[in-house]
């Protein structure tokens, strides 16, 4: 009983964090939606068994299983997850390999906002504007990611490191929400080795 409201608090405090940060750039609903699967018992429970309190409860039972059941629920379900937009590609002679497709910005943004999260959700004290950054270039190798949303995912993790959340929140609200900054991975990744 104690793990389950443990992983209640956990989820929720990461929840009301995302929602926050969604609320600064503007995106309203989904601030309040994101996440909402969490609570349905395929993840909630799952989440209770193996809750750690330190790192998400998917990779325990990942660990155990060899796969998530959780995980694999919570990304048919949420658009922020970059998963949700691995497709066949498209070719001449029909359909290709699998592939990372161009996620929309506003889920872009969400992504954003929910790695920063997590990370302050794990790190707490150890938390600093560099952390999510630093957890993406981690695992950067195994992401399967459209060039575009993954040039403009590192555009704003860098931002962040560098000029840290107020400005970079600001810029998203007023500058890559409203369709200003170019959507593609040259122009991005030029603006990011110019931060």
């Amino acid at each position: 009983m104690i793990k389950a409201w443990e992983h209640w608090k956990t989820i929720t405090h990461h929840k009301n964090m995302v929602r926050a940060g969604c609320f600064k750039v503007g995106l309203y609903r989904q601030g309040i939606m994101h996440d909402w699967s969490k609570y349905t018992p395929t993840e909630f429970l799952v989440g209770c068994k193996y809750y750690q309190g330190n790192m998400s409860p998917n990779n325990a039972e990942r660990a155990d299983k060899g796969y998530s059941t959780a995980w694999l629920h919570h990304k048919g379900r949420n658009k922020h997850h970059l998963e949700y937009w691995i497709d066949y590609s498209a070719s001449d002679k029909g359909h290709g390999g699998m592939t990372g497709m161009k996620m929309p910005l506003k889920y872009v943004v969400e992504m954003f906002i929910d790695r920063i999260s997590a990370s302050k959700n794990y790190q707490k004290e150890n938390y600093t504007d560099r952390s999510a950054l630093t957890y993406y270039e981690k695992g950067k190798g195994h992401y399967m990611m459209h060039k575009d949303t993954e040039a403009m995912l590192v555009y704003l993790l860098t931002m962040l490191a560098v000029k840290g959340e107020k400005e970079t929140f600001r810029f998203v609200k007023n500058e890559v929400l409203k369709g200003k900054v170019p959507y593609e991975s040259e122009e991005l990744e030029r603006r990011t080795r110019s931060l």
